[in-house]
């Protein structure tokens, strides 16, 4: 018994090991730089700010480019009157024909709940949004947001709840991303001519400036040499997130899902006719989008 005692205790080691999640989150700048309006990104001990003023937004991106993996950030969105204001988290290669994975945070008035917008690009073709309220206030503390991607699927997850799955559907002659290095990035703009209430409601710039917190910073992905050598990340060698047990939601994570699209989702882009008279194809064999 002692002797299977210690052997479990080593294998759940070993699963808290790979999966990445026990790791303390890196310091901004191991893992990002700023990427525009340096003088409105600040960091503030472990806290990282993006600040948003009638005269600049702000972004971060990854020092590095990935193929598959997970990356989290903990975000404190902007507090109070946001209406206006977008806030994103995404990963995206880059030119005409990139691939992109998008947290989008919509602010709103005061009192109203936060949306939160996904989308997806593959080919540099999107129009994939899904929207839903949030079930908590995400302004009075942080949130953990996830993206995993693996050659299986692209799953949102929002305190490791997860909202959306995009699933690999070549078999059904749908392209997927997976041979394109994507970085990480965020940033806080002024978006008020669709971002809330379809651009009905503006931007009060009295309570400039909006600001964005972050923290707990994990990249746990296959980092590429060169966004053409994409060996390392494409090849045989299998990776935590390979495992048919990550790749695919449990039981208990499609009872989440299926909660949360029963209860928070205010829009999805499979079901809006007038926008898609013809249904788009990956809506026709996704069960969950």
């Amino acid at each position: 018994m002692v002797g299977m005692s210690w052997f479990m205790c080593m294998m759940m080691m070993v699963c808290v090991i790979s999966c990445g999640e026990a790791a303390p989150g890196a310091k901004f700048e191991d893992l990002y730089r700023s990427s525009w309006a340096m003088d409105h990104c600040v960091n503030d001990g472990e806290v990282t700010k993006l600040k948003l003023d009638n005269f600049s937004g702000a972004g971060f991106e990854s020092r590095s480019k990935y193929l598959f993996g997970k990356v989290s950030i903990q975000i404190k969105l902007v507090e109070g009157d946001s209406a206006g204001t977008v806030t994103a988290f995404y990963m995206s290669s880059e030119g005409s024909n990139h691939n992109e994975f998008d947290f989008e945070f919509l602010g709103n008035t005061t009192g109203e709940p936060y949306i939160v917008q996904t989308n997806v690009y593959v080919n540099g073709v999107g129009n994939r949004e899904q929207r839903l309220n949030l079930w908590f206030d995400p302004t009075t503390e942080f949130h953990t947001y996830s993206i995993l991607w693996s050659k299986r699927s692209v799953v949102f997850m929002v305190d490791e709840t997860p909202i959306r799955v995009h699933k690999n559907l070549e078999d059904k002659g749908i392209p997927f991303a997976k041979d394109q290095a994507m970085g990480v990035y965020s940033s806080i703009w002024n978006a008020d001519d669709w971002a809330t209430q379809g651009g009905l409601v503006k931007t009060d710039w009295s309570h400039a400036p909006f600001i964005a917190s972050y923290k707990d910073f994990k990249i746990d992905a296959c980092e590429v040499p060169t966004t053409t050598d994409l060996s390392k990340c494409n090849g045989d060698q299998r990776f935590w997130w390979d495992e048919p047990t990550v790749s695919e939601l449990s039981l208990h994570q499609n009872h989440q899902l299926i909660w949360v699209r029963a209860n928070h989702m205010i829009y999805d882009y499979c079901f809006d006719a007038a926008r898609f008279p013809v249904t788009p194809l990956e809506c026709q064999h996704h069960r969950h989008l």
